[in-house]
């Protein structure tokens, strides 16, 4: 399956194309515009990069990946080769929907084959008072997230929670179709340098002194449940099932990757038959 598109902070023109794998394949990235290089979906090939998560090997990066990622591990989907001609994907309405339309349009096949996953055992946290992520034991199988928005008093985007287990039903509902969102000082930064050229209104949630900039609100918490759905993104650099609670509190992509890191370092990756998806 196919979905064209232009990148958000480059502005250029790309095509996604996503192809089945087989069973212990993970989900990984191909740069069909550089020799078909490949670069697996892992937290070790991550790269600092602002507002977004990178990916890099060799020389070679693809860019923006946390909203395909959010969309495969969403919806269960652990073995898929992700095809792409330009260096970041494309940034289609701003939420990961598109994405998950486009895989369940496509057919999602169960493989008869053991699943990677992380039991998490003890609480395991990254960050500081102001911004952390952690990950706690839960009794029931599978993944739960939550992550808590707060910009501070007074804020023109209002300070909430949200969050659930992360099943294909409840992620394509509830997480899936919220966009991504932008202060308008923010976005002025970035226009002077460079980035962003092609982006309206239209395409993401842009909050100006007054409020949303002409567009509409999918969901009333619709920024915090964007923030949940990067959690889901990020976390699927495990490169496994994480089953456990992850709980987030004004945390960014740096810090769900370092949660991720720790994770693997303390725990041990087992396999199980049961999708807890």
């Amino acid at each position: 399956m196919v979905l064209d598109g232009y990148g958000y902070w480059s502005g250029q023109d790309v095509r996604v194309e996503f192809h089945p794998a087989p069973p212990g394949h993970g989900l990984v990235f191909s740069r069909v515009d550089c020799e078909n290089a490949a670069i697996p979906a892992v937290v070790g090939y991550r790269c600092d990069a602002q507002l977004r998560t990178n990916l890099s090997l060799r020389g070679i990066s693809v860019e923006m990946v946390e909203h395909i990622l959010a969309a495969f591990a969403g919806l269960g989907v652990d073995n898929a080769q992700i095809r792409v001609n330009a260096t970041e994907m494309p940034g289609v309405d701003g939420s990961c929907l598109p994405f998950v339309n486009l895989l369940r349009n496509a057919g999602i096949v169960d493989q008869p084959a053991l699943r990677d996953v992380v039991v998490i055992k003890q609480r395991i946290r990254v960050g500081n008072d102001l911004a952390w992520v952690e990950a706690t034991p839960h009794s029931d199988h599978g993944l739960h997230v939550e992550y808590h928005l707060d910009f501070g008093p007074q804020h023109i985007i209002a300070s909430g929670q949200f969050g659930g287990k992360i099943t294909p039903e409840f992620f394509q509902k509830e997480l899936a179709p919220a966009r991504t969102f932008i202060l308008q000082s923010e976005a002025n930064e970035l226009r002077e340098m460079g980035y962003g050229a092609r982006v309206s209104t239209k395409d993401l949630l842009l909050f100006d002194d007054h409020g949303l900039v002409e567009n509409e609100l999918r969901f009333s918490d619709e920024c915090v449940r964007h923030k949940a759905l990067d959690l889901v993104g990020d976390l699927a650099l495990a490169g496994c099932d994480i089953w456990g609670s992850v709980h987030a509190h004004r945390s960014g992509h740096r810090l769900n990757a370092e949660l991720v890191q720790a994770i693997l370092k303390s725990h041990t990756v087992t396999r199980t038959l049961h999708n807890a998806a």
